[in-house]
């Protein structure tokens, strides 16, 4: 999972000797253009007025990128609920299995480029419409599979994700750790889980095999979500942010991380009742 465009908050060792983030340049969010502290005009060394302006757009971005994945969740949790509850959605899911690779296609059409193309995430309406496309995709592989789960495996699954998404939301609001200092290590912890599951995949496993390795994707995920969360709040105190400019990039990380973290929580429910 890359996070384009994070600026190194000044001052943060390597940054600072390195004169980074280069100023004036697209992409990158400088947190309060200050000035050094100045006995002679009284310690008001910091730029007030642009403090404030940066402070606006960042809660700006902010409202921008919750208001957005709110929509997504909607949608996806909305089609769980659905093909999980009606026994038509149900029997549509068994006769048309097709419309996964389908779903699976166009999830990996769109997320990629939205990853990779800087330029089409930050144009509209091209970056809306990857991003729908994207959502409604993941919403019917979502679908399908509340579709052959147990309803109240389902309703706990969903209930334990948003108690967990809240929790860690407000925590990552609040702490005054840095989190995003992290993300060089969970993306190697990130890639070793995945070629582990790769792994596992080729040879029979047990349903506790089973469980522990779903418990440590929701862990993983958990921890994503407080990073994720912290680069799109920002701050001084943050040694990495999001820039402004990428809010569907923003979403679409949270997004997948609710999702993933969702999914192995029903891995592990669906074991645990079998």
């Amino acid at each position: 999972m890359s996070y384009p465009n994070y600026p190194q908050q000044p001052g943060a060792g390597f940054g600072q000797s390195q004169g980074y983030p280069p100023t004036g340049q697209p992409g990158y969010a400088s947190y309060g253009n200050s000035t050094p502290y100045s006995p002679e005009d009284g310690g008001h060394g910091v730029d007030f007025d642009n403090a404030f302006s940066e402070k606006s757009i960042r809660q700006g971005f902010i409202r921008k990128v919750y208001s957005i994945l709110s929509v997504q969740l909607l949608v996806s949790f909305g089609a769980v609920i659905l093909f999980n509850s009606s026994k038509g959605a149900k029997q549509f899911a068994v006769n048309n299995g097709w419309m996964i690779i389908l779903a699976f296609v166009i999830s990996i059409c769109t997320i990629c480029p939205m990853i990779c193309v800087q330029s089409l995430r930050r144009k509209t309406p091209h970056n809306y419409i990857l991003l729908t496309l994207f959502t409604l995709a993941e919403s019917v592989l979502l679908g399908f599979l509340g579709a052959f789960t147990k309803p109240d495996v389902v309703m706990q699954a969903v209930l334990i994700t948003a108690g967990i998404v809240i929790g860690l939301t407000l925590f990552a609001f609040q702490t005054k750790w840095d989190f995003t200092m992290m993300n060089g290590i969970m993306v190697c912890v990130l890639l070793c889980f995945m070629l582990t599951g790769l792994i596992m995949s080729f040879f029979p496993s047990t349903s506790t095999g089973r469980i522990i390795y779903s418990s440590i994707g929701a862990l993983i995920f958990s921890i994503y979500i407080v990073i994720d969360t912290q680069s799109i709040v920002g701050g001084n105190n943050r040694k990495y942010q999001i820039s402004s400019e990428e809010y569907i990039f923003a979403s679409l990380m949270l997004y997948l991380d609710i999702i993933n973290l969702f999914t192995y929580i029903l891995s592990i429910l669906n074991e645990s009742n079998n």
